[in-house]
């Protein structure tokens, strides 16, 4: 965690260091503490919507300029990592704004490598200070998950301002350094919600193959497993998440920890050969395929998968596609023996998975997967 002193708005780049105080067992600590009070006010609400939208959405990059998003192509994606995780893990939109108004005062919303001592992240949280590995740290949906559940913790955080709320998780050497970030927080939130539902005008991303999300014909409807085949859902559009979804909380935590993961990276472009280890960057081999997905979703809650769908049919335990449950990988396309595609059951009747080249990892149903399914697979 280091005290800035640079030119940046809001952010400091070098300086003397800061230990962060733990709470609830964990500790994190402020990469990037306020040089001025002012930081970020006066923010135009429709200036960082315009900003959002061309990063998200394919717009003129450089036709709009916000204080505070001064790289907006790393900061932006960051933001919507951050906002998918809360909405994933049903945290309100006052704590999603929480969750930002930290990550800009910590870390600029800036991935950071370094900080004080070992901090490191969106939200500078330690290694030492059991946030999990500098690895998993690193990782935004991890980084975003444990700000969640430490929040979560936090007694009656709902009616707490939000300098309050970060301060009880993070326990900052400033500890009033986040309310300069509340305005512009809350215009990111309001403007990336939107995108996070396909609202406001956005269209599902095209399926070359056709194999785009539909609602299934009659032969493939019917109970595939406890909770429904997800035909309630109609059609979701590519990248989105139905907001009736939740995360099985009967699930094993490892299962809630890996769907989480895969749902942070909703909407990302599919990339053949991808390591699916930085989805959301601009390195095209850092992006997911369908099993590079499955592998990352399981490194996140400590369960090793091997590379392949080839290989993947082979872990963990066969079981019955009458019986899914939430985390179970499902295997289509080829043969029971060589399957070349692969997504995992989330509960709810949904999977989510890698489609091909031209797609984005998105949600589809079960029922419309149920007659193609050649093998499923229990790893957890």
């Amino acid at each position: 965690m280091k005290k800035t002193t640079g030119a940046l708005v809001g952010l400091c780049a070098t300086g003397p260091l800061l230990l962060a105080l733990p709470i609830l067992g964990i500790g994190a600590g402020t990469a990037s503490a306020s040089c001025s009070t002012d930081g970020a006010q006066g923010v135009d609400a429709s200036a960082v919507a315009k900003q959002v939208k061309a990063i998200l959405d394919g717009g003129d990059k450089g036709s709009v300029s916000v204080p505070g998003l001064d790289a907006p192509a790393d900061q932006v994606p960051n933001a919507k990592t951050i906002q998918a995780t809360g909405v994933a893990m049903n945290i309100p939109a006052r704590g999603q704004v929480v969750a930002l108004a930290t990550a800009l005062q910590e870390s600029g919303l800036r991935n950071l490598t370094y900080g004080d001592r070992d901090s490191l992240g969106l939200f500078q949280q330690r290694p030492s200070m059991g946030w999990g590995t500098a690895s998993q740290i690193l990782d935004p949906v991890h980084a975003s998950t444990k700000f969640y559940e430490g929040l979560k913790k936090v007694s009656g955080w709902q009616s707490l301002s939000v300098t309050q709320a970060a301060q009880a998780v993070q326990k900052s050497g400033f500890p009033e350094a986040y309310a300069k970030w509340e305005p512009l927080a809350t215009a990111l939130q309001k403007a990336i919600e939107p995108l996070l539902q396909k609202a406001g005008g956005a269209s599902p991303s095209p399926s070359p193959s056709g194999s785009a999300d539909t609602s299934p014909s009659p032969d493939s409807a019917g109970g595939c497993s406890a909770d429904g085949d997800g035909t309630d859902f109609g059609t979701i559009p590519a990248g989105a998440l139905p907001k009736e979804y939740k995360i099985p909380a009967s699930a094993p935590p490892k299962v809630q920890t890996a769907i989480r993961w895969a749902l942070g990276q909703l909407g990302t472009p599919y990339q053949w050969g991808g390591t699916c280890t930085d989805s959301h960057g601009k390195n095209p081999m850092g992006r997911c395929d369908c099993s590079s997905l499955m592998q990352g979703a399981y490194k996140a809650a400590g369960v090793t998968l091997t590379r392949t769908t080839y290989t993947q049919v082979k872990d963990g335990k066969s079981v019955s596609v009458d019986a899914l449950k939430p985390g179970d990988l499902l295997f289509t396309e080829g043969t029971a023996a060589v399957p070349e595609h692969v997504g995992m059951a989330i509960g709810q009747g949904l999977i989510v998975h890698a489609p091909h080249t031209g797609d984005v990892v998105r949600i589809t149903t079960v029922a419309s997967w149920k007659s193609r399914i050649l093998a499923a697979r229990r790893v957890v």
